[in-house]
């Protein structure tokens, strides 16, 4: 048993890596992109990587999830066979799709809130869509032989290809916003070239009974899949459609609803410091929860990692309130900022972008409860609530606050999957967290968030300023350790060990 847990634990540190690296270089296109390309360009790619993420779960279908599942369940069948199937019904269906986009992309440019002269964009972002379809079920192949290191290489190669490019095709070859398109296709392309071994499992085959086996297991994915990219992405696709009267109404002259899209998306991506931190906690929580929930002590151990790590949360959404926008408007080198000054009419948003991990961070938590008792049924009722509320609350709130309103839309949709998930894995898993004590942190870190704008004006100089952010997230820090006294005494034990060790 050990030793099973000891493997799934390597690749959860593999497929951990893997994904936050990938990301964290990912992240690094967004100042160049910033500085290289117009807001307006900026908004055009937004908004079309918006819709390839939802797009993407319409080409593959639930197909990767159902591979896995009938592979692994059916020892009996030939797996060369089912990987067959699989991958030729991806690719026709992907060739079919990809085909569509392309013939009718002026008119889908027009659906999706971009001008019908942008249609070139959404044939590039066609040819992205196949083939990253194409590496579906070679990606599921390599997971479902325990091949992490590979998939792993795969990934990130991919990732390093798209960053090498973009910077090639945007600095000394001026290629505009058609270069931002051709990198994400060639660094798919070389994923895909990366895996070719795997296709040692193919044959000509395909098999309708097989197919049918896999459908009716993946298809049921597909909508709970759209909902829970929607709750991220919505904000974008209300916000394109924004009246030009409401945003000289709120930014004044001289924006277009792209230019707003473009300036959202890139001071929303720096929301990047949560995402990555909850995304390293969630792949350790599931492994972690799996092995101690028979432990006498579970529920407690439970009740403080949720503690913990939305104290933790909270710290950090806190300290990047303060210090991410002075990072942002810092000019480095007297040459060079993270994001031009057009941008920084949207910093605004950031305070809420980060409140919203906080909620994250809570569900992650209580998904648990829903795991450990097998009621994943209701995991799609939580994030069609999350989706739904998104969804009104951009419709409402954009016309009347602009970006602004697409932040609170955010935080209102997670509040609901967190009280959503709260009610349906305290139903099934009761445990006595701290909600009393979580909730007047979480007040008191946005009284202190508000303290600092209060004080800031009357401060002399820069130093001065983040003297008084270091002081309030130390005076933050304190309350946090008081009313989380257990808590702390771990973490400190914890701690203490590890150094003595060392």
């Amino acid at each position: 048993m050990f030793s099973k847990l000891k493997l799934l634990f390597k690749d959860t540190v593999i497929y951990g890596s893997s994904t936050i690296l990938a990301r964290s270089l990912n992240y690094l296109l967004v100042p160049l992109y910033a500085n290289k390309l117009s807001t307006f360009d900026n908004g055009v790619q937004t908004i079309i990587y918006a819709n390839i993420a939802l797009a993407n779960v319409l080409f593959s279908y639930g197909l990767e999830t159902s591979y896995l599942k009938v592979v692994s369940d059916s020892a009996d069948r030939d797996e060369r066979e089912l990987f067959s199937t699989a991958f030729l019904t991806l690719f026709v269906s992907s060739t079919l799709f990809a085909l569509s986009i392309v013939l009718f992309a002026p008119l889908i440019a027009e659906l999706i809130g971009l001008s019908s002269g942008d249609f070139l964009f959404v044939r590039y972002a066609a040819l992205i869509l196949w083939i990253d379809t194409l590496l579906v079920i070679p990606f599921a192949e390599l997971r479902l032989k325990r091949k992490a290191l590979q998939f792993a290489i795969a990934r990130v190669v991919g990732v390093v290809a798209v960053v090498a490019s973009a910077i090639i095709l945007l600095l000394p070859l001026h290629a505009g916003l058609s270069g931002v398109f051709i990198a994400q296709a060639f660094g798919s392309l070389v994923s895909l070239l990366l895996v070719i071994p795997v296709f040692r499992q193919f044959k000509l085959f395909f098999s309708a009974t097989q197919l049918r086996s896999m459908l009716r297991i993946g298809l049921p994915y597909v909508p709970t899949g759209i909902a829970g990219l929607l709750i991220h992405l919505i904000d974008r696709n209300i916000l394109i459609r924004i009246s030009p009267s409401e945003i000289e109404r709120i930014y004044g002259i001289g924006y277009q609803p792209s230019d707003i899209v473009g300036i959202y998306g890139r001071i929303a991506a720096f929301g990047v410091v949560l995402q990555l931190f909850i995304q390293v906690f969630r792949f350790a929580w599931q492994p972690f929860f799996l092995q101690h929930a028979k432990d006498p002590d579970a529920k407690r151990l439970f009740r403080h990692v949720l503690s913990i790590s939305t104290l933790f949360t909270m710290f950090l959404a806190l300290a990047a309130t303060f210090f991410v926008p002075d990072l942002v408007r810092y000019h480095y080198g007297g040459s060079f900022y993270l994001l031009p000054p057009r941008y920084w009419i949207g910093l605004s948003i950031l305070p809420w972008i980060f409140l919203s991990y906080v909620f994250d961070m809570v569900s992650t938590n209580l998904s648990a409860g829903l795991l450990l008792t097998g009621n994943t049924r209701y995991l799609p009722v939580v994030t069609f609530a999350g989706a739904a509320v998104t969804a009104l609350s951009c419709w409402w709130l954009i016309p009347r606050s602009g970006m602004d309103g697409a932040a609170y839309a955010i935080v209102a949709g997670t509040v609901v999957m967190c009280l959503v998930m709260a009610f349906y894995s305290l139903k099934v898993f009761p445990i006595s967290y701290d909600w009393l004590k979580l909730v007047l942190l979480l007040l008191v870190g946005i009284v202190f968030a508000w303290s600092h704008s209060f004080f800031a004006p009357a401060v002399p100089f820069p130093m001065a300023d983040i003297a008084l952010k270091v002081l309030i997230l130390v005076g933050y820090l304190v309350v946090a350790m008081r009313l989380f006294r257990d808590e702390t005494r771990i973490v400190v034990a914890k701690v203490r060990t590890k150094f003595m060790h060392n």
